[in-house]
């Protein structure tokens, strides 16, 4: 499991704590930053017991800390900044069996620019970039095929001397959206072979229930 998932798998964790969460909610629910004590006393807490819990979410990426000076006066004898918190800008998704509705997101948004743009149609636009991206993904180095596919949540799993890809990390589009996605998705795992140079597999359509309609098979 890639050290981005465990991050996030950490911060959902540490909102199953009732106590934790009613801070979070409430901190996120203020216009502005909200310090240990305004916390407590919303929530009727023990300021200690607020603190313990901000500390930790902010620990975990869920809430950025800031210091400022309530009265508005600086310089000596303004005394110290009071610790605030607010809503971070961290984005946590977690998903089992994994999806990346992100990266199709920006592929279709991307195609449909650029097509607009240049008045190429929007499927062979599609096409090239996600190829352009799975280039750049296998291009990171160091890793098998079989390494960067999990990276990305296909789960592969060998068929003989085939790959067969049990997760398809866009299942829901498509499921809806077939025919544009699966070929987004063999340009895009086309590119991540090319990206990662030698790796005596191909890709191709091989559309079979339960699994990725992509299959990479050795090549001749």
């Amino acid at each position: 499991m890639d050290q981005s998932k465990d991050s996030d798998i950490s911060a959902v964790a540490a909102l199953d704590e009732p106590t934790r969460r009613r801070l979070y909610e409430h901190v996120v629910s203020r216009p502005g930053a909200v310090s240990r004590d305004e916390a407590a006393e919303a929530l009727g807490l023990a300021r200690q017991t607020a603190a313990f819990h901000l500390d930790r979410l902010a620990e975990e990426k869920l809430l950025d800390v800031v210091y400022e000076r309530r009265s508005g006066r600086t310089g000596p004898g303004a005394g110290r900044p009071a610790k605030l918190y607010k809503r971070s800008g961290q984005q946590v998704s977690v998903s089992f069996p994994e999806r990346r509705y992100d990266l199709a997101g920006r592929l279709l948004a991307q195609a449909l620019e650029e097509s607009e743009a240049t008045g190429e149609p929007p499927r062979a636009v599609l096409h090239r970039k996600a190829h352009e991206l799975g280039e750049q993904l296998g291009g990171t180095g160091g890793v098998s095929v079989a390494d960067l596919l999990e990276r990305y949540g296909y789960e592969p799993r060998s068929d003989g001397d085939a790959l067969v890809l049990v997760n398809c990390p866009f299942h829901s589009l498509s499921r809806e959206h077939t025919e544009t996605v699966c070929g987004m998705n063999l340009h895009l795992l086309r590119g991540l072979l090319d990206g990662l140079h030698d790796t005596g597999y191909h890709a191709r359509l091989a559309p079979m229930p339960g699994h990725c309609c992509v299959r990479l098979e050795p090549d001749a």
